[in-house]
């Protein structure tokens, strides 16, 4: 993948901003509180947290400024992290935008993100695919090639998230890319506040997990995760709701339940 132009640096209102050059926003964050997760987008990505509680290892293709990486710094401490970025100028920016420095378990690697997936490693529990430039999302991140790489790169329980975009004229084609890969093991959250579509797929059958196991698993993490992961789990349900044939569906009771395990659909907190 080609790097961009230097990226340019905006303080707007109480954030700082990552636009490209035509003014497209590419991140917002809290200098005051730099893991805060601002855009809601990125609080659907958190929501692998259901899908897998307890990674180990956590890969990030496309860093940004930071927002997935400072988070899951902060709030994932055992887990080690790598953040994959192609584009120098970014990462020059690293600390303006508060990410932590390289250690033991966190770095930043100036790479190719579809190159990096692709090479032989260890496995990751999660993989996160948050890669745009000014022109969309690049090619070489939504290939099968490049899909079937990411199934390969996940060990056992493995989650690949990508953060798409909705209104793609080839979203389509895309879609059935990551079910193709992952054998049709995929659910989609779409973002209300933009035209972002996150879509998750697992290794593991079945997937997602049951609504009870999942229902336990938001009740386990919404304390230490106050991202709204109560809304991604209702969006997760309502995608394969959508998709079940109707013999499968919830009845009208384990729907209810369904809210009242979810306090009524309240909204996501940033």
């Amino acid at each position: 993948m080609a790097s961009d132009p230097s990226p340019l640096l905006r303080s707007e209102e109480d954030a700082l901003a990552l636009r490209f050059e035509d003014g497209t926003l590419q991140s917002r964050t809290d200098p005051d509180d730099p893991a805060r997760l601002l855009l809601e987008y990125t609080r659907l990505m958190m929501g692998f947290l259901l899908l897998q509680p307890t990674p180990e290892r956590i890969a990030l293709i496309g860093l940004g400024g930071g927002s997935l990486a400072k988070y899951c710094a902060r709030k994932l401490p055992t887990a080690d992290i790598t953040a994959v970025e192609i584009s120098p100028q970014v990462i020059a920016l690293r600390d303006e935008f508060g990410i932590p420095p390289d250690g033991p378990r966190f770095r930043v690697v100036c790479d190719d993100g579809a190159a990096f997936v692709r090479r032989a490693g260890e496995p990751y529990d999660v993989l996160l695919v948050d890669a745009f430039d000014r022109g969309g999302q690049p090619e070489e991140t939504c290939t099968l090639a490049f899909y079937d790489a990411c199934r390969a790169r996940l060990a056992d329980g493995g989650v690949l998230v990508a953060n798409l975009y909705a209104d793609d004229g080839a979203l389509e084609v895309r879609l059935e890319r990551v079910r193709s890969a992952f054998d049709g093991r995929i659910a989609a959250a779409r973002a209300d506040e933009s035209e972002n579509l996150i879509v998750f797929a697992g290794t593991d059958e079945p997937f997602p997990p049951p609504f009870r196991e999942l229902v336990t698993r938001l009740r386990a993490l919404e304390s230490t995760h106050p991202v709204g992961l109560d809304v991604a789990m209702r969006k997760l349900l309502a995608y394969g709701e959508s998709r079940a044939p109707r013999r499968q569906r919830r009845s009208g009771r384990d729907q209810r339940a369904a809210r009242a395990a979810l306090g009524g659909g309240s909204r996501a907190r940033s």
